[in-house]
């Protein structure tokens, strides 16, 4: 198969090379900066409101990170292996179509 780039895969019209796979590091440190920056905004709006919801968001905050981040990778490595399959069935296909023909 022939290996394109970030944008010849984005403008290929024909959905033959996949971007995900290329893009999935970034999308996996996105996530967790986004998850980073809820637990902060969880943590400081409960500090806002008291002792009691402070020490609340300073226990809850790190678990509901740990559980994004955990649920994110698992998502994202569902979704490389969905598309790792899609490409080992194209590298099968092309592998049989060359050994008939």
């Amino acid at each position: 198969m022939n290996e394109k780039g970030f944008f010849g895969s984005l403008f290929d019209l024909s959905f033959s090379s996949f971007i995900t796979t290329k893009i999935i590091r970034f999308l996996y440190a996105l996530m967790i900066f986004f998850s980073g920056i809820a637990a902060l905004v969880i943590i400081v709006n409960g500090l806002s409101r008291g002792f009691i919801w402070g020490l609340g968001s300073l226990i809850i905050a790190p678990l509901l990170f740990l559980l994004y981040v955990i649920l994110g990778r698992i998502f994202l490595e569902l979704a490389i292996v969905i598309f790792r399959i899609a490409e080992h069935i194209a590298e099968i296909s092309a592998f049989i179509k060359e050994k008939k023909g």
